[in-house]
């Protein structure tokens, strides 16, 4: 048996999330069937976590195991590209990996981004790539916000009610808040996160930004370790799984 890593991009709107459900387009299920169709065996292929329908990726990673051993990598990618480009799905990289490797369990840091689209008309270029905003953001509140997520923190204020994580503490290495004109980008790094913790985030630092909330407002949100305290989720259209890194 041979083991593969592959690099992924896609555009999560008109697929319900990365993992194989029983009903639904899936990202995981349409690579799993155009990969066994190419190598004419059936392949599971494993990612580095699940992403929620409408989610982005910009460098998603996962791997899978064959009997028959890829040669040519470049025919590889341009036979398997041409039926998933098509879906708004590619794969960029292949390499072979040892037994060793394990796309989910291997990793060291993921990196998720969030991208919010501030201005007052909504984006064309943009669509369905974005949060968008009108009303004008305090990016400075938000800032002093992002940086009280960082650190070895209960996060149980930002985790979804179905997340089946053994532990709700988890180790937020960063969080940096960017400003270009009218999109805002918030940079997420952790080796593991909570289901639906990066959206809950965003979506408390928008109440920040909002001056909904204050500071001290915050803080005390995110220590009450209760769910039905936190912000309305930021929606799954301006979340990007941007790098996972081993």
């Amino acid at each position: 048996m041979f083991r593969y890593q592959i690099l992924i991009e896609y555009v999560g709107t008109n697929f319900r999330g990365w993992q194989v459900q029983k009903k639904g387009k899936t990202i995981q299920g349409l690579i799993q069937y155009k990969i066994s169709n190419f190598l004419g065996e059936q392949i599971t292929v494993i990612g580095s976590g699940r992403t929620d329908s409408g989610v982005h990726a910009t460098e998603q990673s996962a791997h899978f195991d064959c009997v028959k051993k890829i040669i040519y990598f470049d025919k590889f990618l341009k036979s398997i590209n041409h039926f998933l480009n098509k879906e708004g799905v590619a794969i960029t990289k292949i390499r072979k990996r040892g037994k060793n490797f394990h796309s989910r369990f291997s990793a060291k840091l993921r990196i998720y981004k969030y991208i919010i689209i501030n201005r007052l008309s909504g984006p064309v270029l943009d669509r369905n790539r974005g949060w968008h905003i009108m009303n004008k953001l305090d990016v400075s509140a938000m800032k002093k916000g992002a940086k009280k997520l960082v650190g070895t923190k209960d996060f149980s204020t930002f985790r979804a009610s179905s997340c089946r994580a053994k532990s709700p503490i988890k180790t937020m290495k960063l969080v940096k808040i960017r400003s270009n004109k009218d999109k805002i980008e918030i940079e997420f790094r952790s080796q593991s996160f909570l289901q639906r913790q990066v959206r809950s985030m965003v979506g408390c630092l928008k109440y920040l930004g909002e001056n909904k909330w204050s500071l001290k407002k915050f803080e005390s949100v995110m220590k009450s370790k209760k769910r039905i305290l936190c912000a309305p989720p930021a929606p799954p259209e301006g979340l990007f799984l941007a790098r996972i890194i081993y």
